[in-house]
């Protein structure tokens, strides 16, 4: 069972995209006390999450070439993280046409109701808020800028690749990443939730096209430096063909503070649970291997660390979004 926690008012945010977030928003779900609870070991959990807006596949990127707004994935798929799990609605916007070719196929209700949201508001931010309103999300989710942007990479090869889809296909090592626009504007918004907060998570996620992203946005690496919250890297579990072939948990952070100018994390959230040999083969033969912990480098740069077993049984590597998120709480709670 988890600890009590010290405080029963904790301020959370959370920031990456893709699957990570939404999956760790699942488990932080948990720990957000309803309005009918009153039981006395209940947190008063406020989330926010802050998400990249740098998607340009599948049904997001043809969106956003159509109709000139952001991408509406990883938004859409963290607002239903955070939606009551039995809610009809979350089904609905989770609901992909089925086919391909143009039309209605290969696009999700979700993506399509945020579309129209911001044509009608003229604001995509503002069609975020109200669709969580209307999912009845028990957090609240911010893009990380409202302007649109492009992901760039300069590879190791020394070609720049624009765009998260091909950066993610190039199987090149990646040397930097930017946005273009450089330095885009954040919402005023997610800024507030960074000062205000207890507790800044980043991660699990694709590091160059999910972390990186958020932290180049203008002044969100800086908020982050300067909070007084505690402040946590959560490891991915795998490295990924190409973008991290190779890379220890240290050279994940240390890409990350090459590109943010200066530490930003007090500990790194780790899985010390093995996964099947089976599984590990086939993802072998991917070119992915698991991410090394790689301990003392962690200690060299000034880093606790706290460990768990994290793994979701099945036949994929992933996340057991509970324990995440009652590891993170219990660490919270002690004080550490």
């Amino acid at each position: 069972m988890p600890k009590k926690i010290r405080s029963k008012s904790i301020r959370v945010v959370a920031l990456g995209g893709g699957t990570g977030l939404s999956m760790l928003l699942r488990g932080l779900k948990e720990y957000i006390a309803r309005p009918e609870d009153t039981r006395a070991n209940k947190l008063a959990l406020q989330v926010n999450a802050i998400v990249t807006v740098t998607d340009d596949g599948g049904s997001s990127g043809r969106l956003r070439r159509e109709y000139s707004i952001l991408p509406p994935g990883d938004i859409r798929n963290c607002m239903v993280a955070l939606s009551p799990d039995e809610a009809l609605l979350s089904k609905l916007f989770q609901y992909r046409f089925p086919g391909t070719g143009p039309g209605l196929a290969g696009h999700s209700f979700g993506n399509l109701f945020l579309t129209a949201l911001t044509h009608v508001t003229g604001d995509f931010p503002e069609a975020v808020r109200l669709s969580g309103k209307v999912l009845a999300t028990r957090g609240r989710i911010f893009p990380s800028t409202a302007e649109n942007v492009t992901l760039k990479a300069t590879l190791d090869n020394g070609q720049t690749v624009a765009g998260e889809t091909r950066i993610s296909r190039s199987r090149r090592k990646i040397r930097r990443v930017r946005l273009s626009p450089a330095k885009p504007r954040p919402l005023t918004e997610a800024l507030s939730a960074i000062a205000e907060a207890d507790l800044i998570l980043l991660g699990p996620g694709s590091l160059y096209t999910s972390i990186i992203p958020n932290l180049l946005v203008r002044g969100i690496a800086e908020a982050i430096a300067h909070s007084r919250a505690k402040r946590l890297y959560i490891a991915n579990l795998m490295t990924q063909p190409g973008e991290t072939q190779g890379y220890s948990l240290a050279d994940h952070i240390r890409a990350i503070y090459e590109h943010t100018g200066g530490p930003l994390f007090d500990a790194a959230v780790i899985n010390r649970a093995p996964a099947p040999m089976e599984i590990l083969r086939r993802y072998r033969r991917q070119g992915a291997e698991p991410v090394d912990a790689s301990l003392e480098e962690l200690r060299a740069m000034g880093l606790k660390y706290i460990t768990g077993n994290l793994l979701q049984r099945g036949k994929v590597i992933r996340h057991n979004e509970r324990r995440l998120a009652q590891l993170i709480m219990n660490y919270y709670a002690c004080g550490e």
